[in-house]
């Protein structure tokens, strides 16, 4: 039996789309100025996972499960410490979003938005195991939020960070 905090004081802010969009380098430094935790999703991956991934296999529904359900524990974790979150999601679809959010209050999502060719770009000049040729997979798979912060990935990071601090209703 789970049990789901009741804390008002807890909150979270999930960074979310593509690979190569900048959400970790933005959950950061947003985690960096609010003096909350950062959580980095990728992290949370099995090797198995990370192999796929990158060997050109985009992992699916049923791979992303437990791994969703992982970072919903420790979101639940840091409530309970009483600590408030910024995590770098990807948080493709709609259901992956409902599993992270899991009933805490308090969760808003910001997605980072960009185009096919701008993200391309991007994620050729990185090393990360999630190589370029997984992007259409990626933007696939994406359903585009209706309850989220949109943020265009072409302002600057510094833009990004002042936008989402002036518009989340959470920060004070």
């Amino acid at each position: 039996m789970r049990i789901e905090p009741e804390s008002d004081s807890f909150m979270g802010l999930i960074v979310m789309g593509v690979a190569g969009c900048g959400k970790t380098t933005i959950a950061n430094r947003l985690a960096e100025c609010l003096g909350w935790v950062f959580i980095e999703s990728d992290d949370f991956h099995s090797i198995e996972q990370v192999s796929k991934m990158a060997s050109g296999i985009p992992l699916t529904d049923a791979d992303r499960q437990p791994w969703l359900e992982s970072l919903h524990l420790r979101m639940l974790d840091a409530c309970l410490e009483g600590k408030s979150v910024v995590m770098a999601c990807s948080a493709l679809k709609e259901a992956y979003r409902q599993i992270l959010r899991g009933g805490l209050k308090n969760i808003q999502f910001v997605y980072l938005k960009g185009d096919y060719d701008t993200i391309l770009r991007r994620m050729q000049k990185r090393s990360h195991f999630m190589k370029p040729e997984m992007l259409k997979s990626q933007f696939d798979a994406l359903e585009e939020p209706i309850d989220a912060l949109t943020i265009d990935i072409a302002l600057s990071p510094d833009q990004i960070i002042a936008k989402i601090l002036g518009k989340m209703k959470f920060v004070e």
